[in-house]
């Protein structure tokens, strides 16, 4: 990692995560300005400033500066250093955005990471996790361990297979255990015309595994015959915000989200193809390869920010549907690694 570098200058709060997690990565420093600077409430938000304490806590000997209204943020990185971590999270946002950055960082750590996480695990943006937590009140927990990498491997994953089953969770908090069995079935109504090889978990949290608000929701999983997972999922409104959600409908909804991402199809579903690229651009000096579906809004930014930081451009070919790929058309990604070796892990 590079500790003397030419900082990069950004303005907005728009993939203030990226920019910082590839700072971290490349040992580029990174000015954000005008974070929400017309804003009634400028500067950084809770979630933010939750983040960037854990970035504090993960790594040894960065440098980070925020002007008194929150809109200026300079960020210095130091070196990652991981070891034994706790963090409460902000409840503004679930676990899950702090994790999918946790997951980019955890591989070069000096130390294996072990984390525990509090706060929201399931809400309407983020990835969920357990133990369970519903918003606004959060109170779950995640304990997340990862061990070290001194580089990563080439990937080649062209061939996502065809879907051979997929399994889910219905989960509910604080709210009637039935809430979950009809969210299986309204869900099955849809995904029994496809395919005969369903199992939907239900799971009742109740006492003090269950959080401090009431709520439920659905998580799906597909699994290809070569051992690509596309999921999809959704949780019920935070309590008292918005209308309340029918189970029927979300079960409904949830099957017609991972229907959804099955016609996009590729070997990473769309919430994951940013760390599948993050990954090829820093494994070893040699071709890596990936199928993905339509590339999403996030995936996009993330190559402009791979090319700021890391100088990298991916070859990007599209693959219309035709015999061979069924659903939406693909795009094949390739790129050489830039051989990112993680200085702290020593050979033996």
């Amino acid at each position: 990692m590079a500790t003397q570098a030419h900082s990069l200058s950004y303005a907005g709060c728009n993939f203030l995560r990226q920019r910082l997690v590839l700072s971290t990565l490349s040992g580029r420093p990174v000015k954000i300005r005008k974070i929400r600077a017309r804003d009634d409430n400028p500067g950084l938000r809770d979630f933010e400033a939750s983040f960037i304490r854990l970035l504090d806590k993960i790594t040894n000997g960065s440098r980070i500066e925020i002007n008194q209204t929150g809109t200026t943020l300079y960020y210095q990185p130091g070196l990652l250093y991981g070891g034994s971590v706790e963090h409460d999270c902000s409840v503004l946002r679930s676990i899950g955005y702090y994790l999918e950055s946790l997951l980019c960082l955890a591989p070069f750590m000096k130390h294996p990471l072990k984390i525990v996480l509090r706060g929201v695990t399931n809400d309407q943006v983020d990835p969920s996790v357990v133990r369970r937590g519903m918003p606004p009140g959060g109170g779950g927990e995640v304990f997340f361990s990862c061990p070290v990498r001194k580089a990563l491997k080439p990937i080649q994953l062209t061939d996502p297979g065809k879907i051979k089953r997929i399994r889910g969770v219905a989960y509910s908090v604080r709210v009637s255990p039935q809430m979950a069995n009809r969210i299986v079935d309204s869900a099955r109504s849809i995904l029994n015309k496809f395919i005969p090889d369903i199992y939907i978990y239900t799971d009742h949290m109740k006492g003090a595994n269950s959080g401090k608000s009431p709520g439920f929701g659905l998580s799906l999983v597909a699994e290809t015959t070569n051992g690509t997972f596309l999921s999809a999922e959704l949780a019920s409104n935070p309590q008292g915000q918005g209308v309340a959600v029918l189970p029927e409908d979300l079960g409904r909804n949830c099957a017609r989200l991972l229907l959804e991402e099955i016609y996009r199809g590729g070997c990473v579903d769309s919430t994951n193809q940013s760390l599948a690229l993050l990954f090829m651009t820093l494994g070893q000096q040699d071709v890596s390869k990936v199928l993905l579906g339509p590339l999403s809004p996030y995936t996009i930014e993330f190559l402009r920010h791979l090319k700021s930081f890391f100088q990298i451009m991916f070859k990007i070919e599209t693959k219309p549907c035709g015999e061979e790929l069924k659903g939406g058309d693909k795009v094949l990604m390739t790129c050489v690694g830039i051989g990112f070796s993680n200085l702290s892990k020593t050979l033996k």
